[in-house]
């Protein structure tokens, strides 16, 4: 079994059992973390000086659309609706399986390059049979983590997506036989499901129905940007009684005190994407008022046509956003402008908390807390080593605080995935990226010339 030892690492472990630890060992074995400590004695690993690193766990995201990573910046001032129009009603139309191939790829290494080793493609550009394998191999061939999140066509954006009457496809069973039947893999499968507003209620309880019994999770939007007029969603779903542990919220901006309980009583996790939502008119990230009901919320990205793609954005802004919240009503309070009845003060959001929310809650929400999201022993060992000795990181005086408030994808500079070593001296270890830069900027350059509307262009 290959063994390899991490040395002199600034440990952040996310794990209240093993805490964090300076100048310290971790001890990986095959694909997962054997040990964690000060001066392990092992002699026999291959050795990563990690000094003057800090360790954390792998940044999970919960909620990408990996596919449009080859329309990146396009939109960067579109509203959600503008989005819908340009995006899924046009681009999306003309997708061949190759550009799902050169989107998913280039969009997956966007992610692993700024540490996120787990990511959950929401994939609704399963046009054939041919577009779902495509982005399926893509994700492979990315070598990361992956939950192959199944979606409907984008043909139509009238077929699919209002009030539709067409059920999720039969080929779901499919991938679920014969691509994604063990969910033990480093690639697994979840239900990419569209949810009350954008189908009628019995192709709702279909596609519910669909993904237990096939024994997969399922992820929905709700509560989002009034331009496309999904609110009370939630419970429209309880209503039907489908509401379950088994399913993520994405968004829930528009969600009111109720639906946000009812998710925390069935057991279901939720995912922000504070960027996207603030930039596209979506509503106000509700990371307080999820706490506030017992629901600690995983982080996502989204759509890179607009936004970036890396998780110390969408932690800085959410930090900043949550805070300035907080702040704003203190200062109104003390000038006499709040009202009587308004709801109690939510606490300051915390640089730590902000920082779990990219880890062990998206491992929570995609369903493998039990295999990663903190550096705990027995673990998988995905790792990512945020290189500190730069001028915008250094002195270190709170490693969280460095990672969450300081740190950048520069200062990734070494990743594993299941004990592999997919990144070392700030690049990732692979030979094809000329390969893979080509593939993305002919998808792109055929795709762009069916674009009306487009704030930006492809150079």
């Amino acid at each position: 079994m290959e063994r390899t030892l991490i040395r002199h690492a600034h440990v952040v472990s996310l794990d209240a059992a093993v805490g964090d630890l300076r100048d310290a060992e971790i001890l990986i074995e095959g694909d997962a973390i054997a040990a964690i400590g000060h001066d392990l004695g092992v002699t026999d690993a291959a050795a990563i000086d990690a000094r003057g690193a800090i360790a954390i766990p792998g940044f999970v995201d919960t909620h990408r659309h990996t596919w449009e990573a080859v329309l990146r910046g396009i939109e960067a001032d579109a509203t959600l609706a503008d989005y819908f129009d340009v995006v899924l009603d046009t681009l999306a139309p003309k997708y061949r399986p190759d550009d799902v191939h050169a989107g998913n790829l280039l969009g997956a290494l966007d992610a692993l390059d700024g540490g996120i080793t787990t990511l959950l493609d929401w994939s609704h550009i399963s046009n054939t049979p041919e577009h779902s394998d495509e982005a399926i191999r893509a994700l492979r061939d990315a070598g990361l983590r992956a939950v192959y999140c199944c979606g409907t066509p984008n043909t139509s954006v009238a077929t699919w997506w209002t009030d539709s009457a067409q059920p999720a496809q039969d080929d779901v069973r499919r991938i679920r036989a014969e691509q994604l039947s063990d969910d033990s893999g480093l690639i697994t499968m979840s239900l990419a499901a569209r949810g009350p507003g954008f189908c009628l209620p019995e192709v709702v309880a279909h596609d519910w129905r669909l993904a237990r019994e096939l024994a997969i999770p399922i992820s929905v939007h709700v509560g989002f940007g009034p331009a496309v007029h999904r609110f009370e969603m939630v419970k429209r779903l309880h209503e039907q009684r489908l509401l379950g542990p088994d399913t993520t919220y994405i968004h829930g901006n528009l969600c009111d005190d109720e639906e946000l309980r009812l998710i925390a009583d069935s057991g279901g996790t939720t995912s922000i994407a504070p960027t996207v939502e603030m930039l596209m008119g979506h509503g106000l990230p509700p990371a307080a008022r999820m706490l506030a009901h017992g629901l600690r919320p995983s982080l996502s990205i989204d759509v890179v046509t607009g936004s970036p793609g890396d998780m110390f954005s969408q932690m800085r802004t959410l930090l900043a956003t949550e805070r300035a919240l907080v702040h704003d009503r203190l200062l109104r309070a003390e000038e006499g402008r709040l009202h009587d009845d308004s709801p109690p003060q939510a606490p300051l959001l915390s640089a730590r908390q902000v920082l779990e929310f990219a880890t062990i809650e998206g491992a929570r929400a995609c369903g493998l807390d039990r295999r990663i999201g903190t550096l705990t022993p027995g673990k998988q060992a995905d790792v990512v080593l945020i290189a500190t000795d730069r001028p915008n990181t250094w002195p270190v005086i709170d490693p969280v605080a460095t990672v969450v408030c300081s740190a950048d994808t520069g200062n990734v500079e070494t990743i594993l995935v299941a004990g592999r070593v997919v990144k070392r001296d700030g690049r990732l270890v692979r030979d094809d990226w000329t390969q893979v830069r080509d593939a993305a900027t002919a998808a792109s350059a055929r795709l762009l010339p069916h674009a009306s509307g487009c704030t930006a262009h492809a150079h």
